[in-house]
């Protein structure tokens, strides 16, 4: 199996992983503006190193190379007791056997050794040694929190919309072994299986379940994603939808079906308060009913309130003056 080629991540240098700058919110855009789709998506995957020097195993290398030398050569002039040129052959030989032995890996490092071809065991981090001509180095397995971005476009939904969605996964590999044995490419093979899985996920949908009810989206591509990434050694973390692309006619309808759904809820809301004051009324009306003289005090009462409030006269028969005391 050939090595896996390193990526340059946003959060440092990742081999075979790549990584960038979180997720933004969410949102609509319209999908007849050009300049609204633009790139960024894919730009996830491979933004500047911002934390890591590149060359620390380079330099390293060339510190090993050049102690191995010096001490080698210092211990063939002691022994032959002259500076020739077989010295300094010795010299170079030990000191380029010196740099294919003693190697060092970061923290978040694991390197697949095979011997022979053969698996052999997982090395890291820190210091460790090969066997020069007889192991080799298969995969650099970066094992922090990884970065994919991907999309679905112009994918129908169940009721026939068409929609871009971009989205972002995130991810990890916690098996280095699974990550080199079991797939040729983990980060490729994670980024297609997440664009798989969403556009499976949004054939199955339609297009008020896609905006609306998008976290339950965002678990089901995680289910999905994880259910193929966890026999490559690679865990999913979580899937975020950063944007949903919809045709400008739709939003237009969609804004209007909303605005009718509101004004049919407040309709609603105005019929179950007039019924219930109905039922009030109702009632008030058998109290009054079953007692002629309650039914008389009210209406006094409302005259009385109603003189006061108007500052105005009103002349009613002597014989119901009692009911203003």
């Amino acid at each position: 199996m050939r090595p896996f080629s390193g990526r340059n991540t946003g959060y440092g240098t990742a081999t075979g992983a790549g990584a960038a700058d979180g997720a933004g919110g969410r949102r609509f855009t319209d999908a007849n503006d050009p300049s609204a789709r633009s790139p960024e998506i894919e730009a996830l995957n491979s933004p500047r190193t911002r934390h890591v020097d590149d060359n620390a195993s380079n330099v390293f290398s060339a510190f090993v190379f050049v102690l191995a030398f010096l001490v080698a050569t210092a211990l063939g002039f002691l022994i032959a007791g002259d500076m020739n040129i077989w010295v300094l052959c010795i010299g170079f030989a030990v000191a380029v056997i010196a740099i294919f032995t003693v190697r060092i890996a970061a923290q978040w490092e694991r390197i697949i050794i095979l011997r022979f071809g053969s698996f052999n065991r997982v090395a890291g981090p820190g210091l460790y040694f090969t066997i020069p001509f007889v192991e080799h180095i298969a995969l650099r397995a970066d094992q922090r929190v990884m970065l994919t971005g991907f999309n679905a476009e112009e994918t129908l939904t169940s009721d026939l919309v068409p929609v871009n969605v971009d989205a972002a996964v995130f991810w990890m590999v916690w098996d280095a072994e699974k990550a080199c044995m079991e797939v040729e490419n983990y980060y490729d093979a994670v980024s297609m299986a997440a664009q798989t899985a969403l556009r499976d996920a949004i054939g199955r949908k339609s297009i008020s379940d896609v905006t609306v009810h998008r976290d339950k989206l965002d678990q089901e591509l995680r289910d999905k994603i994880e259910e193929k990434a966890s026999t490559w050694g690679v865990s999913v973390i979580s899937v975020e939808i950063r944007d949903i692309v919809i045709p400008k006619e739709l939003q237009r309808d969609m804004a209007a079906a909303a605005k009718a759904e509101r004004e049919k809820d407040a309709r609603i809301v105005l019929a179950e308060v007039e019924k219930d004051v109905a039922a009030m009324l109702l009632e008030a009306t058998e109290v009054y009913r079953r007692d002629e003289m309650a039914f008389e005090l009210r209406s006094m009462h409302l005259l009385s309130e109603g003189v006061k409030e108007s500052n105005g006269t009103l002349v009613i028969p002597s014989a119901l003056l009692f009911c203003f005391h």
